[in-house]
């Protein structure tokens, strides 16, 4: 089979496009048919090797969506199932997505019932389950005011596409580090975009819900802009940095505000469904920005790491968004 193999950190020239040995199934693992996934900035920081405990060579890939090839669990996983893995060292522990097939264990396996095609269904697992995950715990009410930090991301694009659809009139305003990008933001749903210069917001304004994706680098900046008993929900680290030092709870949560996370690695069946149902109730956009092949991975990051990267980048396998026929939960 084919697959995209890391030998050693790097940049996009480590990832080798292989012909490795298809993996056979085992106890308590299943083999899936990959018929597309996305990439992650994850994934990139792993490839740059600054996630330690991945050793390589290791095929990349923290998400997949395809179908079950071969099954060790065939009442809940029969062949042919529509499948979804998310996470669960997935990419890191063991091979990933970024490959023809994989071998997954079935607990980390998660079957779905949804009429999405495969382009639009690989946009979803990592990117929309995060956003779904952050919308739930900031508590969304009709009179918000919310801002994204890093918009244009894919989890952020992916969170204003979940919101706006359920609330069409939310004033939804969006970070960025340069303004190159305001017609795209507004297109895609925010109702104005603010400047953010060295960490911190262009305005005064505050909000009463923020959806923080830059993480420590910005998230004293993002508190200091919350409405009294508004709530940051801080998902991401597109700022590069991990912790928060000096940080006074007291001091900055004084506004009786409240800091709050959503940890994408508690992948939760029910959560899941309940997620792709929101986004068939609500009709959500979620197909994605930018496709690309197993063999053009190199470029997909390098796209990614680029100032043009907008929205969710994915991988398909194959030669066109096939029909997608199985649909059992």
């Amino acid at each position: 089979m084919k697959a995209v193999v890391v030998s050693k950190a790097g940049g996009p020239e480590v990832l080798e496009v292989k012909e490795v040995a298809r993996p056979q199934v085992k106890t308590g693992w299943s083999l899936v048919k990959i018929k597309g996934f996305g990439i992650n900035h994850s994934e990139i920081f792993t490839r740059q090797g600054l996630s330690p405990s991945v050793v390589f060579p290791r095929i990349l890939g923290i998400e997949l969506v395809g179908v079950v090839e071969d099954t060790t669990e065939p009442e809940r996983l029969p062949i042919g199932q529509t499948v979804v893995s998310i996470m669960g060292e997935l990419g890191r522990a063991f091979d990933g997505g970024y490959a023809e097939y994989a071998l997954v264990p079935n607990q980390t396996l998660y079957p779905v019932q949804t009429d999405l095609g495969w382009a639009e269904l690989a946009s979803v697992p990592e990117t929309y389950y995060t956003a779904y995950g952050s919308m739930k715990n900031l508590k969304l009410e009709a009179a918000d005011r919310i801002l994204v930090r890093a918009g244009a991301s894919g989890v952020g694009q992916a969170f204003v596409k979940l919101v706006r659809s359920q609330f069409p009139d939310l004033p939804i305003y969006a970070s960025v580090r340069n303004l190159e990008k305001t017609d795209q933001l507004l297109a895609s749903g925010f109702s104005q975009v603010i400047l953010e210069k060295d960490g911190r917001l262009q305005t005064d304004q505050t909000f009463s819900k923020i959806f923080e994706l830059v993480g420590p680098a910005t998230l004293s900046d993002s508190l200091a802009h919350l409405e009294e008993g508004g709530i940051v929900c801080s998902t991401g680290q597109l700022g590069g940095k991990w912790y928060l030092e000096d940080f006074d709870p007291i001091e900055q949560l004084r506004k009786n505000v409240y800091l709050t996370t959503f940890y994408s690695n508690n992948v939760n069946q029910v959560k899941l469904q309940e997620m792709f149902d929101y986004i068939a109730h609500y009709q959500v956009p979620v197909g994605p920005e930018k496709v690309f092949s197993l063999d053009t991975i190199q470029e997909a990051h390098r796209y990614l790491e680029g100032p043009e990267a907008f929205g969710k980048v994915i991988v398909l396998n194959g030669e066109k968004d096939d029909d997608r026929t199985t649909k059992t939960q």
